[in-house]
């Protein structure tokens, strides 16, 4: 989360309640959480905030309302990647993987995203979903490019080497 101005105490105070949400969340308070999370957008909305209260929200089982703090967290910064992963992850769990694709698409493409293998994870979940085995193969060593340390996508491609044999 970007830091605020020294003289705006409202994005500061936003701020902290985004960390103390943020570790709650962590800890299993989703609830809590989700307060701290809607008070540190009252002061000062930011797309971090929106993505994690709507990842609050997908702890709770709560996709819908997920999906649509991510679109406003798109409308504040349409650069920042994590949204469009968030939403596609969440319409996969709706079990709406053709819906999930152009946001998945877009997260690889963010400007402002540290962690492009989740994105190509999850295409690559679509593309298993749909037996499109060589497009999810594609996708999951584009992650392992990216990430050559992440086990799910490594633990995919396993699964789909014992599959096809």
């Amino acid at each position: 989360m970007d830091q605020p101005a020294a003289d705006d105490p409202r994005a500061a105070m936003a701020v902290e309640l985004f960390r103390q949400a943020y570790q709650l969340q962590m800890q299993g308070e989703l609830d809590l959480a989700v307060s701290l999370y809607k008070r540190s957008i009252e002061l000062h909305p930011t797309a971090e905030a929106h993505t994690f209260l709507g990842w609050s929200y997908r702890f709770q089982g709560k996709l819908d309302q997920a999906i649509l703090e991510c679109r406003r967290a798109i409308a504040l910064d349409p650069h920042f990647g994590n949204p469009y992963n968030d939403i596609g992850a969440y319409l996969i769990e709706q079990g709406k993987h053709d819906d999930a694709i152009p946001w998945l698409e877009q997260a690889t493409k963010a400007r402002r995203y540290e962690s492009y293998q989740y994105p190509w994870f999850n295409l690559g979940r679509v593309y298993f979903a749909k037996d499109m085995y060589s497009r999810a193969r594609e996708c999951w060593e584009k992650a392992l490019e990216i990430e050559p340390d992440y086990t799910p996508a490594r633990e995919a491609l396993e699964r789909l080497k014992r599959l096809v044999q």
